[in-house]
């Protein structure tokens, strides 16, 4: 595995000649043959779908249909119509001295990631990576086997027929071996990013020696005001748990204030037959089909579901509905639902997630929805990129100083 990451490494100072808009012109020929080669990619995306359980969460993140493939399409081509994040200066002054500095965006050079079963990732990650001026080693799950495998030999034959070097894509194998190699390639992958839940974040937190991204789990809270509107209320909940409920945007734990809870049978009509609801004493009462849980479970509240079911919580005050998510939130996207603008900017204002929205679903957290063209991740924590990572977060930084002969006294 080492000549994999070592041929990555040499593969990626290639990138640096390739002017933006042959990248651009790339990108945009491997969107066109993922829309043309579809029924390949289809064929070997059930492959692996025959071996999971539709009733899996994980299914629908595992299946590429034609229209996913579509989007997928046409977020290359988004990406590839952004303005290149390299070679931007961010800090330029002239010392007193005379010495000229600059500070000028730059590719980090090789980025690893590793994700579960979503080989949409394969494709976003390559597009994202590629016109930042990156290589990328890949690493894939074993649910995604088959759709990665071909994903990956998609784009290394796209780039030996433009002339690119195919090695500034590499798949590993989808062992645990392979995850232990990567996150020990120290002086071949500059940065490892890992997307999927929060078991494999933390053992990627807790084993990798080369610097680590964190991103994703989201345990995602929206809160229901007093001065919250029903109407808004209803879609905005609706939209965030069941649009896509194994995403890590998707709702967790609706909270309620109490002087709602007449409202809350209706709140959550359009999911119920649907979405399973685990709910305190107050909010059960009100709902015709719950499971009651204690004020303070952690097993509940502090639940990534990725699956049809949700937590219900009833707080007395905007102060309690804050303190709840402190305590439970992953960091990722909070909401609120209200009319009341001084709530609205007090809550804010004291959450402390990547993003924070009022009067929106948290499905809108993704890159595509933010104009980032892609995204590599959604970063939860605070040291580096936050929230959405797009082309901008696949940089780091160099100081170019510029002298007439001057030397240090």
């Amino acid at each position: 595995m080492k000549k994999i990451f070592s041929d990555t490494k040499v593969a990626s100072c290639s990138l640096a000649i390739l002017s933006d808009e042959r990248k651009n012109e790339v990108l945009k020929i491997l969107a066109d043959s993922i829309v043309r080669e579809k029924e390949y990619l289809l064929g070997e995306n059930r492959k692996d779908l025959e071996r999971m359980d539709r009733e899996n969460p994980l299914y629908d993140r595992l299946q590429m249909t034609e229209t996913r493939l579509e989007d997928i399409a046409d977020d290359m081509r988004h990406v590839a119509e952004l303005p290149s994040p390299l070679g931007r200066v961010t800090n330029e002054r002239t010392l007193q001295n005379g010495l000229h500095i600059r500070r000028v965006s730059v590719p980090f050079g090789v980025i690893g990631v590793i994700y579960e079963a979503r080989p949409n990732v394969s494709f976003d990650v390559f597009a994202l990576c590629f016109k930042s001026g990156n290589a990328c080693v890949l690493k894939g799950g074993h649910d995604a086997e088959c759709s990665n495998n071909a994903i990956v030999k998609l784009i290394k034959r796209v780039l030996v027929e433009n002339g690119i070097c195919p090695d500034v894509v590499a798949l590993l194998p989808a062992t645990h071996e392979a995850t232990a190699e990567m996150l020990n390639a120290v002086g071949y992958i500059d940065v490892c990013i890992p997307r999927g839940g929060k078991r494999l974040i933390e053992f990627v937190r807790n084993n990798a020696r080369v610097p680590v991204i964190e991103t994703g789990a989201g345990v995602v809270h929206t809160y229901f005001d007093k001065d919250g509107d029903l109407e808004k209320g209803k879609n905005i909940i609706n939209n965030a748990k069941t649009r896509r409920v194994s995403v890590c945007n998707a709702l967790d734990c609706l909270i309620i204030h109490s002087s709602r809870l007449n409202d809350l049978k209706e709140l959550t009509s359009p999911m119920m037959g649907i979405v399973e609801p685990y709910a305190d004493s107050r909010a059960a009462a009100y709902l015709n089909v719950a499971t009651l849980c204690d004020d303070d479970d952690d097993t509940v509240y502090g639940m990534e579901w990725m699956d049809y079911k949700l937590s219900v919580k009833t707080v007395d005050s905007l102060e309690e509905a804050l303190e709840h998510i402190r305590k439970y939130s992953s960091g990722h996207s909070e909401a609120i639902i209200t009319e009341n603008k001084e709530t609205a900017e007090k809550f804010q204002k004291n959450v402390d997630a990547a993003c924070v929205y009022v009067n929106a679903p948290t499905s809108f957290t993704d890159g595509a929805q933010f104009g980032l063209g892609a995204e590599i991740g959604i970063s939860t924590q605070k040291l580096g990129p936050r929230g959405p990572m797009g082309l901008e977060e696949m940089t780091t930084y160099k100081w170019l100083i510029n002298g007439e002969g001057q030397i240090r006294q």
